[in-house]
């Protein structure tokens, strides 16, 4: 298949951030929601921060977009789609008002925040924070004309908001109890107002929840449940701190069943069962957990819905063995990676820890009698038909890994005993073929010598050429020769030396003739016919003694320097002494 670069979900470039749309009479209404990525992203929906239940009038489009049929006032809110795959998730938030009233951004969940200081919710929700906890209640809401934010706090009585507020979000610092109760958002244009209602609760946590480390979620358990989605191998506390008199008895359930009852899960009660800690959690843990709280004035039942997710390591634990028989068989299990149940690339389990796999013997068993056969010797002729033959013995390998030989009757079952000798090479022998010799005018080489040559062939004795490999094994005739011919038939000759250029010195010098010539016809030929043999020198130095120093002439030029009159000259007047004293 062609290669496939993974990347995370991209939302179409002409959505924007976020859009305000306005209901003025239409009969359906369509959000966008076009993402791309690899693997292909799943689309889900959220209005007010929960999630999107579709039915007859509300549904999903094959392009991931949203459909809403005859909109009214029960459509206005904030709506966000969100598209996810194992690399990660990207958002669009749209603004759906109709008419000019205004609509706030409200969520109706339950939230609880336990492992951090600073906290930040939409109105509307029920939000617990531990005491001395930083929060932040915004209220944003849209209109058109654009609504006014105002707020008031409930603590037994209506009042004025006394902490401050901020781009329309009221900030709550260092929490304490004075500051639980009931924050109001009043949103109003002058087509109407809107007011929701957030609920602040403080917790005094127990230890157990305020030290925890990495890798570990801390939740509450509420009556209506609330929905957490946790890492695969972390470490999950969940609190089920309920009040009474006379205290009551707490009992957990996993699905409905009690905990008591699952040997497979792996659990600790602490704080006289208010916390319920599971460890390495995994797909096993999925599902909804509850504690009972139970004593003579009734019961009390809150819950905490787990979603696992994450990438996990998965062991095939049915590979096949790698041998049917002996003692070599192994099965070793292949690891895959998971993310939610489907395999993904190994690379994208690298920080989870990978289990041990140990190899397991397979198939330890003694294997059935088979032929064992050797390698066939070499053939006995290159070519022309030759024989080569081969070892056949009966053989089987033990449970314990022994190789041992058996009597041939133990084979006949698997059938005709397979051939020891069988014939080879039987195809024609290839030999060398020559051309007649060519012309005797090669290179000289020596007197009245020069070379000639012929053409070599390798052919089937039937007279078919086959390439020259098929006679590598034969002697290799020769190609070339020394022939005997008139044309090389020359020698150097030389003439006598001329007389020496001067009677002493170091400047004479004599030179002589040096010509290739036929010995037959006496004519002189190209220099190269006569290259087999070293050519003469054809100049030297010649008296080289030392000169006296009398006025002496010392060159034989002397009579034409002294007609020239160039005896003024030092060069020549000192060589030319004698002749040139009388002038």
């Amino acid at each position: 298949p062609p290669f496939q670069l993974s990347c995370r979900p991209l939302l179409s470039p002409a959505a924007p951030a976020s859009v305000s749309v306005i209901l003025c009479g239409v009969n359906r209404l369509v959000l966008k929601c076009e993402a791309t990525g690899n693997p292909k992203p799943s689309i889900r929906w959220f209005k007010n921060g929960e999630h999107l239940h579709f039915g007859n009038r509300v549904g999903l489009l094959p392009d991931g977009s949203l459909q809403i049929l005859a909109p009214g006032a029960a459509d206005m809110g904030f709506y966000r789609c969100t598209a996810s795959n194992s690399l990660g998730f990207v958002s669009l938030s749209s603004h759906v008002t109709q008419g000019g009233k205004p609509v706030i951004r409200a969520s109706t969940s339950e939230r609880v925040f336990l492992n951090t200081s600073s906290v930040m919710a939409d109105v509307g929700s029920t939000v617990k924070v531990l005491l001395g906890a930083n929060v932040t209640l915004r209220c944003q809401a849209e209109g058109v004309p654009k609504p006014k934010i105002s707020w008031s706090f409930l603590h037994g009585k209506s009042e004025a908001i006394h902490h401050p507020v901020k781009n329309d979000s009221v900030l709550v610092s260092n929490a304490s109890l004075r500051d639980e109760g009931h924050y109001v958002c009043r949103a109003a244009n002058l087509h109407g107002q809107v007011t929701v209602m957030t609920h602040l609760l403080l917790l005094g946590m127990s230890l157990y929840f305020l030290l925890t480390g990495p890798g570990t979620h801390t939740l509450l358990s509420t009556e209506a449940g609330t929905t957490e989605m946790v890492n695969r191998g972390s470490t999950v506390l969940i609190g089920c701190f309920i009040q009474g008199h006379p205290t009551p008895r707490i009992s957990w359930f996993q699905n409905g069943k009690p905990l008591s009852l699952l040997s497979d899960l792996t659990y600790q009660l602490l704080e006289g069962n208010q916390i319920l800690q599971l460890s390495n959690v995994s797909s096993r843990t999925n599902g909804e957990v509850s504690c009972l709280a139970e004593n003579e004035a009734g019961t009390l039942l809150q819950r905490v819905l787990l979603l696992i997710h994450g990438h996990q390591w998965s062991v095939d634990d049915t590979p096949p063995c790698s041998a049917t028989c002996g003692n070599k068989g192994i099965r070793s299990a292949r690891l895959r990676c998971l993310f939610n149940g489907t395999e993904v690339d190994r690379v994208m389990c690298h920080h989870v820890p990978q289990p041990s796999v140990e190899p397991l013997a397979c198939n330890v068993r003694d294997c059935p009698p088979r032929w064992l056969l050797m390698p066939w010797s070499p053939c006995s002729r290159t070519c022309g038909g030759g024989v080569q033959s081969r070892r056949v013995t009966c053989h089987q390998v033990t449970a314990d890994g022994l190789s041992v030989t058996l009597p041939a009757e133990n084979c006949t079952s698997l059938g005709k005993r397979p051939t020891d000798l069988q014939p080879c090479n039987r195809m024609s022998c290839a030999e060398w073929t020559m051309s007649a010799w060519g012309q005797c005018n090669g290179q000289c080489v020596g007197l009245r010598q020069s070379t000639q040559h012929r053409q070599l062939f390798c052919q089937m004795k039937t007279g078919i050429p086959v390439p020259a490999s098929h006679c590598s094994g034969l002697p290799r005739p020769p190609i070339s020769r020394n022939c005997t011919t008139d044309a090389c038939n020359l020698q150097w000759r030389v003439g006598s030396w001329t007389p020496c250029t001067a009677t002493c010195g170091t400047s004479g010098f004599q030179t002589r003739r040096v010509e290739c010539i036929h010995l037959r016809s006496g004519k002189a030929g190209r220099e190269q016919l006569c290259s087999w043999k070293p050519r003469p020198a054809n100049w030297q130095h010649c008296n080289t003694g030392h000169c006296e120093t009398e006025c002496r002439d010392t060159t034989i030029y002397c009579e034409k320097v002294q007609q020239l009159k160039l005896c003024q000259l030092p060069q020549f007047g000192v060589r030319c002494c004698e002749s040139c004293k009388a002038t």
